[in-house]
């Protein structure tokens, strides 16, 4: 027969897993008031100004002519990509194909006046093997050799450099880049050194301009953050950093300039301006879970705590909002709220919200 104690389990068994239920419905309910649940803190925050800047290359590359002529043919356009030593343009010169007929002319001469001395030389040297002649006389034709041979090199040497000249009418890309300029037209008289194309290195950046009160703000490795494409005041959602690469020691009409390093700049045209924000010192800011703003009819909501539906204004987010230890982005608030204030996640229905979305 089972004694008291061995059915003793079986009775309390159930009531001891209801209590371990209870007890941990009771810690999801606390943990999700928790989440519902938020305070608006003050913290510090980079005080960021929006200025305006403009992408140019990071070097400027010109090719130029290297001798004068008239341009023959041009083989690029604006806009097109060119590898270092690819041919952008061809100078003729008339009268270096003169010259190198005049050259080989002259070779042929020394060949002919060389052959003469060779002869010259051979015929005295039998002589003066014989007695005929004296010693001064092939002393004479073997110093005419020489002469002659120091003629026809020189003449070839000429000729060398006419061929030189020829060849450097190719004006070649002095390195990678894009096209930006070009000045000439085929059929120009140009002059040596003149520009015939200017070219950008594929390598990018922005360059912004502050005001001087902000110019010792301004240093370098700060971070810049950058907005969508274009002058939108609204940076958006696609806030890029950046890197300021080189400050210059120079202030331009009241104006400090400063190079910024952004990757994936390449889409971008030379000369085009966009938005960007710089930090120029530290302020007070309050800030909230982003989830906790709700919008209604084009305006801002926040519940408190007691229930209480209170209108504020959400600052435009420029990257430099933190998040909470749970990971969740944060907005700023600029008014409607201040700090210690408790707000807890609204009870929105069908009929009273707008659009359903988040501020």
């Amino acid at each position: 027969m089972t004694s008291p104690l061995h059915r003793r389990p079986a009775r309390f068994g159930p009531i001891l897993t209801a209590f371990a239920l209870a007890c941990a419905s009771a810690a999801a309910l606390s943990a999700h008031a928790a989440s519902d649940m938020a305070t608006v803190r003050q913290v510090t925050l980079d005080d960021r100004k929006a200025v305006i800047a403009t992408v140019e290359p990071k070097h400027d590359l010109v090719a130029r002519t290297r001798i004068s002529g008239t341009i023959a043919s041009l083989s690029v356009r604006e806009g097109d990509l060119v590898k270092a030593g690819d041919e952008i343009a061809l100078v003729t010169d008339e009268k270096l194909a003169l010259q190198m007929q005049g050259l080989e002319q002259r070779i042929e001469a020394r060949k002919a006046e060389l052959t003469k001395a060779r002869l010259d030389y051979q015929r005295a040297a039998k002589l003066r093997q014989s007695g005929t002649v004296a010693q001064a006389y092939l002393d004479n034709a073997r110093t005419a050799l020489r002469v002659a041979e120091r003629n026809l090199e020189a003449a070839r040497s000429d000729r060398e450099v006419v061929k030189q000249q020829s060849e450097e009418g190719a004006v070649l890309a002095p390195g990678d880049g894009r096209v930006l300029t070009v000045p000439l037209q085929g059929g120009s008289v140009v002059m040596a050194g003149e520009t015939v194309a200017t070219l950008a290195v594929d390598t990018y950046l922005l360059r912004l301009q502050l005001p001087e009160r902000h110019a010792r703000f301004l240093k370098q490795d700060d971070t810049i953050l950058v907005g969508t494409r274009g002058m939108d005041p609204d940076p958006g959602e696609d806030v890029r950093e950046g890197r300021v690469a080189l400050v210059y020691p120079e202030i331009q009409d009241g104006r400090v300039i400063a190079d910024v390093e952004v990757r994936d700049l390449g889409d971008y045209f030379v000369g085009e301006r966009t938005r960007v924000w710089v930090a120029t010192g530290k302020r007070q800011a309050l800030i909230l879970p982003e989830r906790f703003v709700y919008r209604r009819f084009g305006v801002s909501y926040v519940t408190l705590a007691d229930d209480t539906e209170v209108v504020v204004q959400v600052g435009m987010p420029t990257g430099s909002a933190p998040t909470n230890e749970r990971g969740e982005q944060e907005v700023e608030i600029l008014a409607g709220l201040k700090a210690g204030d408790k707000v807890t996640m609204p009870q929105l229905s069908a009929g009273n919200d707008e659009t359903g979305e988040r501020s």
